[in-house]
């Protein structure tokens, strides 16, 4: 008599789990190819010629490529990433003050300045100031208000 030998893999529920770790390792492996291939164009630091030579490295061999640009270069991965989103954040956070600063444009500080002058709240000198002022761009929302106030005042 031959006494029969099970295997783990002989279990479905074991099959199943055996199937979706190496589905898993799989999705893993292609999210850390794409991670160092994305780290690889944003570094700075890098030449074109070592950017071209990672990336043929990291194509052609991909598993002795990404293990070697991990121990190599992966101490400052982290770095250059949190660079970048600290960038992005500021340039939104750049993108917010500038829209909530009030929602005028220039046209229409100019207007306002004009509509001032006209009324005689301003003199021609410093209707010139605060129209060079709001042409460059350092002008807040309310700097010509405060002239206003401050003539009708006075």
């Amino acid at each position: 008599m031959r006494a029969q030998t099970y295997l783990a893999y002989d279990y479905p529920l074991l099959g199943a789990f055996w199937t979706l770790l190496l589905f898993f390792l799989w999705i893993m492996w292609f999210i850390l190819l794409f991670r160092i291939i994305t780290d690889i164009f944003r570094d700075d630091g890098l030449s074109g010629w070592g950017k071209a030579g990672w990336l043929v490295f990291c194509v052609l061999l991909p598993f002795l490529g990404v293990f070697v640009y991990v121990i190599a270069r992966g101490r400052n991965m982290g770095r250059r990433e949190t660079a970048q989103a600290r960038a992005q954040q500021e340039e939104f956070n750049a993108y917010i003050r500038k829209t909530a600063a009030g929602g005028r444009s220039s046209v229409d500080e100019l207007a306002r300045l004009s509509e001032i002058r006209d009324r005689g709240a301003i003199t021609d000198e410093e209707f010139r100031k605060a129209k060079e002022m709001v042409l460059a761009g350092h002008a807040p929302a309310g700097h010509a208000g405060d002239t206003d106030t401050r003539a009708a005042a006075g």
